[in-house]
């Protein structure tokens, strides 16, 4: 009864010296997180919750995601990880059971050449350790924030690859589409070029113009062999996503892309249990709010309980042979003495690490909400700029015919034919490329809002 109160009394105190404390969840977030201007919807699923096939639609980009969700060196490592995490909770946990040892002992002895005599002992012995302390519950607690962590980081990997192989995706269907361009502008100069210096043989062009002409061909030429090259990387980047060796891959046409409308992005709060990299940094500081209390409970004594059952006959003349029941069991209380200066320094590290955790959380968080941010804004300056684009690509193609018209009669010039030309090419190029933008923003806003979950 008394070993009762003692113990009684020493748990009490310390629970006032913050040994059994539980980690929080964070359920605050910055204001206007997702910045200023920035439509919130309460809704409680966001476009980040979408499936990943509703929101990448095209079956070419579907079958290569499944291909990396399977291939992908990254995710199978993330994987493992996940195992390694599940086993050292597991261990944390089988920590709070006794330990069985079978331990057998025997020898022979003689003594004044006397017949030799032989001894045994075949004890189980068992040790449980109680904790009073602690010490086991929070290093459980730390190994159940790392598992929860590196199933978040999995997450993260997992999302992150989604979102990888789709830009990449859309970049080769972007230099499809710019390729395409060129080579069409190419063929149409390489006819101008042609008709150019049948004309310079009658008389009606000068070498100058015809030269110029050919030059501004080579360049376009020069643009194609730039493009393929560009492909040829791209495809290599999607190979080593996909984990395996470089090849051509089956794709669509950029004009046939249709992404979803709806990007609805949620109260910010939402953040924090959709994301999986803010999930992990929010892991990572309830670990090492255990690991504080983990350093804390150093500072107490370990009690364990000990015992041993078994047979022998080496009892002196207790026992004779055949062999006997022996029983035996203590208790003992370890109390650290010389190392308290060892123990406030891991105190003051674990304070430390866990105020490192708490503000990477919160850099976490604010990292979330600008890329949330730049998406939205990426997507909406895209479409802003498409209708310009595409006024201005129709304007400067009536300035193409009109200047080439005019040349034909003698009332242009070769340069502003030349400079037409180029003009549209570059703005077909670029609406092109802001086409590609669009897709973009939406693929970088479903990444930013955790979106490929499991």
């Amino acid at each position: 009864m008394k070993r009762l109160i003692i113990l009684t009394a020493a748990t009490a105190m310390l629970g006032s010296c913050g040994v059994y404390k539980t980690y929080k969840p964070a359920d605050t977030v910055p204001d206007s997180l997702y910045g200023a201007g920035v439509e919130l919807t309460a809704d409680t699923v966001n476009f980040g919750g979408t499936d990943w096939r509703e929101v990448f639609t095209d079956p070419h980009l579907q079958t290569l995601i499944e291909l990396g969700l399977e291939r992908n060196t990254d995710y199978q490592a993330a994987q493992l990880r996940v195992e390694e995490a599940e086993a050292t909770l597991l261990s944390a946990k089988l920590a709070f059971l006794p330990s069985f040892a079978l331990s057998p002992q025997g020898g022979v002895s003689s003594f004044d050449t006397q017949k030799a005599s032989w001894t045994y002992t075949v004890p189980v012995t068992a040790s449980w350790e109680l904790d009073i302390f602690g010490r086991m519950r929070n290093a459980k607690k730390q190994a159940q924030a790392l598992y929860a962590q590196s199933r978040d980081y999995k997450q993260a990997v997992r999302t992150q690859l989604i979102a990888g192989i789709a830009n990449t995706y859309y970049t080769l269907l972007m230099l499809d589409a710019q390729l395409d361009l060129s080579e069409q502008t190419a063929e149409a100069w390489k006819e101008t070029v042609a008709a150019a210096r049948a004309l310079m043989k009658a008389g009606q062009y000068d070498e100058a113009a015809v030269s110029q002409m050919e030059a501004t061909y080579y360049s376009v030429q020069t643009s194609v062999l730039d493009l393929k090259e560009q492909i040829n990387q791209t495809e290599n980047s999607m190979a080593l996503l996909l984990a395996e060796t470089p090849r051509r891959y089956e794709r669509g046409k950029l004009a046939e892309q249709s992404m979803p409308d709806d990007l609805a992005v949620g109260v910010p709060l939402q953040m924090l249990s959709c994301r999986p990299d803010v999930r992990s940094a929010e892991h990572a500081l309830e670990s090492a709010f255990y690991g504080t209390n983990q350093a804390r409970s150093a500072f107490y004594p370990s009690v364990t309980l000990s015992g041993s059952a078994g047979w022998t006959n080496d009892a002196g003349v207790m026992i004779i042979n055949p062999g006997k029941f022996i029983a035996s069991a203590v208790g003992s209380l370890v109390q650290p003495l010389f190392n308290r200066g060892q123990n406030i320094a891991n105190l003051k590290i674990a304070k430390a690490q866990q105020e490192e955790a708490r503000l990477s959380f919160e850099q976490t968080l604010l990292n979330a909400g600008a890329e949330v941010n730049d998406a939205l804004t990426a997507y909406q300056t895209s479409r802003d700029k498409a209708e310009l684009y595409e006024k201005q690509v129709e304007a400067l193609h009536t300035t193409v015919r009109s200047t080439s018209l005019l040349m034909e009669h003698g009332t242009c010039t070769y340069l502003e034919v030349l400079t037409a030309r180029q003009s549209l090419l570059s703005a077909e190029l670029s609406q092109v490329a802001n086409r590609f933008a669009g897709i973009q923003s939406v693929v970088n806003l479903y990444q930013a809002l955790g979106g490929g979950q499991e």
